[in-house]
């Protein structure tokens, strides 16, 4: 399962919550639109386990986001 945003109105608790979505295992992959990078960015840098999202871009300003789990199972 992914989860992709698109178009405006996406508020910060719904970034959040895609956020622990990718991490807890609900959803494989996160894909951020290029207009929306500049509202999700300053969410994920506070984001507890930043360093284990790993962001892949793709053609057309787009992100797409997986978590590499760490050597704990988490």
């Amino acid at each position: 399962m992914y989860f992709v945003f698109q178009g405006g109105g996406v508020n910060i608790k719904d970034y959040l919550e895609a956020l622990n979505q990718l991490k807890d295992g609900s959803i494989s992959e996160l894909t951020i639109k290029a207009n929306e990078f500049i509202d999700f960015q300053p969410i994920l840098m506070n984001f507890s386990d930043r360093k284990l999202v790993i962001g892949e871009a793709r053609r057309g300003g787009d992100i797409v986001y997986h978590f590499e789990s760490n050597e704990s199972g988490n």
